[in-house]
């Protein structure tokens, strides 16, 4: 019965589909990725109330049992928590002499550290555990992880006699992994699937994830893994419909359950830049890397960077040919301005003639009134065409500074990243070959260098707006009460409300943005922002519309 209704609802879906455009589903996945923080918040209630329980928690049991549930939730939403609450439960098996289960973590662990491209970590955690040790379950784990990064390493080695030799480990590990886990686990019909697609037995491998996704329950995270592995079936095939459809529904679940690990949008990014969607996928290419830095996978963030640079280079080209399409229309304009002046004068011209003959020809009279009505209904189109021309000019030259001033130290930023990220890689292979654990935890543990990353990212974001527009504190000031003005901070720094309020002048304006931008919550903006209306002189409602006009671009 069960298998029945699965294959309805595949059914029904499809008939939907075909009767659906696209569009409608992107504009789907748009409206859920804009309550993406209702979702996080309900799965970090979920994990608050777990944390109570393992917090009140007496027995090492139940504190295991707690602690890998705890892991299970953190393990597609903070990396560095699911890597935590996973050493939790090794030390507890440990020291409840479940070697099985201790092993089962460690292998688990591992996959965790491949996933984020420490494959020199998952290597070393993998030869601590013994196979023999193990029970079936924990084998298969094992043996998946022990496949995962080998193929991981076969794939982004650039030796070729490596790339056979960790190929040769991973088929081999792939071979035992099937050995012993069920055909209905998830991590057979992957490994079963991708062998056939890779082979080009197509027919096989689709078969495979038909009989797959009547396992798993639609719009649940592992359905998103099973969409993802059909985008790619019909990829292979070059169905160009069918797949763009399957890799939405898997982003789409993905952003349902409040995943940070977003490979599915990524992919989605990628394949709209493809096709020429420049706006949405920067949209969606924004979101991803935003989850992908509240994730903490540093391998995701080196695949995303290559995507945002191509992205901006789309942006550029774009620019460049609307600015080109404005030249175009400004050479239209001024041409029929000349045409306009030349008109002008040849109507000023006979209004002589007419002056000269007045008093011989009445007539004359009204052809005169008539060439006066004309100049002076020229005159003010030449003058709405000289206001509008202005404005072009203006709107363009500070769109232009704007965007070559953010795009500049975005690079800038990306770079001091880069080189940050290649330093603490080096420190910290420093220290795991030093064996400095203690050290390495100590690091890794403190807050300080994301404080100081914050604080140099609004350090560059206050010296680029306040660069771009001297004037906008003194203008602002003047929106609010004399007691509530606001000042900069020792060295040109904008506080709060000066940042909040620079955000809304760039055209920043949901909060939800604000917060993720300022890293505060959602809350604290409205707060900042409702008592800032209440400090202004003009009216609450036209406080933010006077903001986005306040400040004289330099």
């Amino acid at each position: 019965m069960r298998h029945i209704i699965l294959i309805f609802f595949a059914a029904l879906s499809s008939a939907v589909f075909a009767q659906r455009p696209l569009d409608s589903l992107y504009q789907c996945l748009d409206e859920e990725i804009e309550r993406f923080p209702e979702y996080v918040s309900m799965h970090e209630k979920e994990v608050a109330l777990l944390t109570h329980e393992l917090n009140q928690a007496t027995d090492d049991e139940l504190r295991y049992d707690l602690s890998f549930r705890l892991y299970d939730k953190y393990r597609a939403f903070i990396n560095d928590s699911a890597i935590y609450y996973l050493n939790q439960c090794i030390g507890l098996a440990e020291r409840l002499q479940q070697t099985s289960r201790a092993g089962e973590c460690r292998s688990l662990l591992a996959l965790r550290c491949s996933n984020a491209g420490m494959y020199d970590e998952a290597q070393e955690i993998l030869q601590q555990i013994r196979p023999e040790t193990l029970d079936r379950h924990a084998l298969g784990i094992y043996y998946e992880a022990q496949n995962h990064v080998y193929n991981e390493l076969a794939y982004y080695t650039h030796l070729e006699d490596m790339r056979v030799k960790y190929q040769e480990m991973a088929d081999k590990y792939q071979e035992q992994l099937l050995a012993v886990v069920p055909d209905t686990f998830d991590v057979s019909f992957l490994r079963r699937e991708m062998t056939d697609m890779t082979a080009g037995r197509y027919e096989q491998s689709k078969a495979i994830n038909d009989e797959w996704l009547k396992h798993v329950t639609p719009g649940s995270h592992r359905y998103a893994l099973v969409a993802l592995y059909r985008y790619l079936e019909y990829k292979s095939v070059n169905d160009s419909t069918e797949m763009m459809y399957w890799l939405a529904e898997s982003a789409l679940s993905d952003v349902r359950n409040a995943v940070m690990d977003q490979g599915s949008l990524w992919e989605l990014a990628n394949q709209l830049m493809l096709q020429g969607n420049v706006d949405r996928s920067y949209r969606y290419i924004t979101f991803t890397s935003d989850c992908a830095g509240r994730y903490g996978s540093r391998q995701r963030s080196w695949q995303i960077a290559p995507l945002l640079s191509a992205i901006a280079n789309n942006y550029k080209k774009q620019s460049e040919h609307n600015s080109h399409r404005l030249q175009q229309t400004i050479i239209v304009i001024s041409v029929m301005a000349l045409l306009l002046l030349a008109s002008l004068f040849y109507v000023n011209r006979q209004r002589k003639r007419l002056a000269a003959t007045q008093k011989r020809q009445e007539k004359t009279n009204a052809m005169l009134a008539n060439a006066n009505e004309l100049l002076h209904e020229k005159n003010q189109e030449l003058s709405d065409v000289n206001s509008q021309l202005h404005a072009l000019n203006a709107q363009l030259a500070e769109s232009n500074r704007v965007k070559e001033e953010y795009v500049g130290r975005f690079m800038r930023l990306c770079s001091i990243y880069i080189e940050k990220m290649d330093t603490f890689r080096k420190r910290v292979n420093k220290m795991m070959k030093n064996h400095e654990y203690e050290e390495l935890y100590n690091t890794t543990r403190s807050h300080d260098s994301k404080d100081q990353q914050l604080e140099e990212l609004f350090g560059s974001f206050d010296a680029a707006f306040l660069h771009l527009f001297p004037n906008f504190v003194e203008e602002v000031n003047q929106l609010l009460k004399p007691d509530q003005r606001l000042a900069l901070e020792k060295d040109k720094r904008m506080n709060t409300d000066l940042r909040i309020l620079a955000l809304i002048r760039l055209g920043i304006d949901d909060s939800s943005k604000i917060a993720e931008f300022l890293n505060y919550s959602v809350n604290t903006i409205y707060n900042y922002r409702a008592r800032l209306k209440s400090n202004a002189i003009v009216d609450r409602d036209d406080f933010e519309q006077c903001v986005k006009e306040a400040g004289t671009p330099k």
